[in-house]
C-alpha cells in the first residue's frame, strides 16, 4: 500500500436524507492511493448509498467530496469519472453482442485515417491492440479479445467490466466495486482477487463493497463498517478479524477511536 499524506478519495462528514429518513449521518471515509478499502455493512446499512455519492450518482444533502485534495461537487458520474472515479456496477453493464475490444474500448473507439474515419469507420485493428495492452498491464489472460462477451463465463465478464473501469483510470484514479464477486466461484473469484492486489500495486485505491468477508480478509488493507447510516468501525484489516467485524456488522459493537 502506498504511504501518503493525501488521500486519494474522501468523504467528510456526508449526510443523506430522504425527507426525514436519514440514509447517512456524518459519514467519513479516507481512502489512500494504493490502498483496498472494503466497506461493509448489513443490507439498508448505508455502504450502496456511500458508493453512489462516491460514483456522481446521488448528491449527499451535505458534507464535503475531495479527491486527490481537491474538493468536487459531482452532479453525475461524468463528473466523477472526469475527476479519476470509475465504479464498476454488479450489472457490469457490458454490450454482450460487442466482442472483449469493443466492450474495452466503448466511448473511445479509435477512428480510421483519412475518408474512412471521416465517414465514421473504427479502426478494428488499432483498437484490438490498444485493448491487448491494456489487458497485459492489468496481467489479464481471459480470451481473446475478438470473442464476444455473451460466450464469456461470470468471471470473465466481470474480469472484462474492472479492466474497462481500470483502463479509464488516470494514475493514482479511484476505483469503486459493489459485489464484484457475488456470482463467482471460487476459482473465478481468485482472478478478481489478483486483479485487485495489481491495480492497488499501481497506485489505484479501491473501494471494494462485497458481504464476501473471506474475499475482504485477503485483499482489502482497511475495513469501514457502517450500521443504520452511521460509521460504526474503521479500522486495519491486520488489527482485526472476521468475528469481530460481524459483531460490527450486526450491531453489537462499536469500534472505538474511528479513523476519519
Amino acid at each position: 500500500m502506498a504511504v501518503t499524506t493525501t488521500p486519494a478519495f474522501e468523504l467528510d462528514k456526508i449526510c443523506m436524507h430522504y425527507g426525514y429518513l436519514t440514509v447517512l449521518d456524518e459519514v467519513s471515509v479516507r481512502v489512500a492511493p494504493g490502498e483496498v478499502l472494503a466497506l461493509l455493512g448489513d443490507n439498508g446499512a448505508g455502504k450502496s448509498t456511500v458508493l453512489k455519492v462516491m460514483s456522481g450518482a446521488h448528491q449527499p444533502t451535505s458534507g464535503t467530496i475531495r479527491v486527490q485534495g481537491i474538493e468536487h461537487d459531482f452532479h453525475s458520474p461524468r463528473r466523477a469519472s472526469e475527476a479519476g472515479v470509475e465504479m464498476v456496477y454488479q450489472d457490469l453493464a457490458l454490450v454482450d453482442a460487442m466482442d472483449i475490444t469493443s466492450n474495452l474500448m466503448l466511448g473511445r473507439e479509435r477512428m480510421s485515417k483519412g475518408l474512412r474515419g471521416l465517414l465514421g469507420f473504427v479502426d478494428l485493428r488499432a483498437m484490438r491492440r490498444e485493448a491487448q495492452r491494456e489487458l497485459d498491464a492489468l496481467g489479464i489472460r481471459t480470451a481473446p479479445v475478438t470473442r464476444p462477451v455473451e460466450m464469456l463465463s461470470s468471471g470473465q465478464r466481470q474480469i472484462v467490466a474492472i479492466a474497462r473501469a481500470a483502463a479509464r483510470l488516470p494514475d493514482r484514479g479511484v476505483l469503486l466495486m459493489d459485489e464484484p464477486t457475488a456470482a463467482l466461484g471460487h476459482e473465478q473469484t481468485e482472478l478478481v482477487e489478483e486483479l485487485i492486489r495489481t491495480m492497488a500495486a499501481r497506485g489505484i485505491a479501491v473501494v471494494l463493497v462485497t458481504h464476501n468477508l473471506p474475499l475482504v480478509m485477503n485483499v482489502a488493507d482497511r475495513i469501514v463498517v457502517l450500521n443504520r447510516g452511521r460509521k460504526v468501525a474503521d479500522i486495519e484489516t491486520s488489527r482485526t478479524d472476521s468475528d469481530r467485524v460481524v459483531s460490527w456488522i450486526i450491531g453489537a459493537g462499536v469500534q472505538e477511536d474511528m479513523a476519519g
